[in-house]
């Protein structure tokens, strides 16, 4: 007469309930593959091919009739030549912030940012960045904001304002959140926490804008916020195409306010 085995096992005991429970992986928080170095690399790349750009841009400008006998001084606030300067300054940017993901850390650069376009829902970032760009207004009214500022220099003419509007709906942004929500942040965010992150992102954002608004603190208390909400946009989705879209709908209802006060651009040249 055989003994039953010790610790006998339910027959109906299956082998999923005899393998070990797999415990739950915690949600991973910022973490970039690049570092607070590679991000200084891409601001001092930004800076040279600005300068490089812009100065160029004017040389060429200088040797056209369309400018010939302007100062240096005025072509330098000429959108007309500063704008093209910037687009193609911007090309060599995200050219080399492609190559920096891609070649030296060997990730899928959209993936890396974080891009992580939200379809189905992104119209409601568009109308996010409508109503902030009408609060942004009404806290403006409440700011001692100066009657002129350096940015107005880009509006003198009809032709200058068209450029300045489409540049600032469609490349500015995607450029400006490319560096600030999908580059900085996420090393601050690392270091620092999504608060810390989203804090330091946004005064770098105002602080980038402060030579354009006379480093003026209420207009730039503005851009703080702003930049607080896209970096708080970017912080809960984790998209980068989310903010983005924030930015464009911020942008757009500003140049859309400039453009009926200002009877379709007509203004700026009545003005010259």
């Amino acid at each position: 007469m055989s003994l039953p085995p010790e610790n006998p096992l339910p027959d109906r005991l299956s082998a999923v309930e005899l393998a070990p429970p797999i415990p739950h992986a915690p949600e991973r928080g910022e973490d970039p593959p690049w570092s607070a170095w590679d991000v200084l690399r891409i601001l001092f790349v930004a800076l040279f091919v600005i300068v490089v750009c812009s100065f160029g841009m004017m040389w060429f400008a200088m040797h056209d009739r369309a400018f010939s006998g302007m100062p240096m001084v005025d072509l330098a606030r000429d959108p007309l030549v500063i704008i093209p300067a910037q687009f193609f300054a911007y090309i060599v940017l995200v050219i080399f912030m492609y190559r920096m993901v891609t070649r030296e850390y060997h990730q899928p650069f959209l993936r890396a940012v974080r891009w992580l376009w939200p379809s189905g829902h992104w119209a409601a970032f568009v109308a996010l960045g409508v109503a902030l760009a009408v609060s942004g207004q009404l806290l403006s009214a409440l700011l001692p904001v100066p009657k002129s500022l350096p940015i107005d220099q880009f509006f003198r003419t009809r032709a200058g304002a068209y450029v300045m509007a489409i540049f600032g709906v469609t490349v500015a942004p995607f450029v400006e959140e490319l560096f600030f929500r999908g580059f900085l942040y996420p090393v601050l965010a690392r270091r620092l926490g999504s608060l810390g992150g989203i804090v330091l992102t946004a005064l770098a954002f105002a602080l980038v804008h402060a030579s354009q608004l006379a480093h003026a603190w209420g207009p730039l208390l503005v851009l703080f916020v702003v930049g607080s909400v896209l970096t708080a946009v970017r912080a809960v989705t984790k998209s980068v195409a989310a903010s983005m879209l924030v930015h464009i709908g911020y942008n757009l209802t500003l140049f859309t306010m400039l453009y009926f006060a200002s009877q379709h651009f007509r203004h700026f040249d009545r003005m010259t």
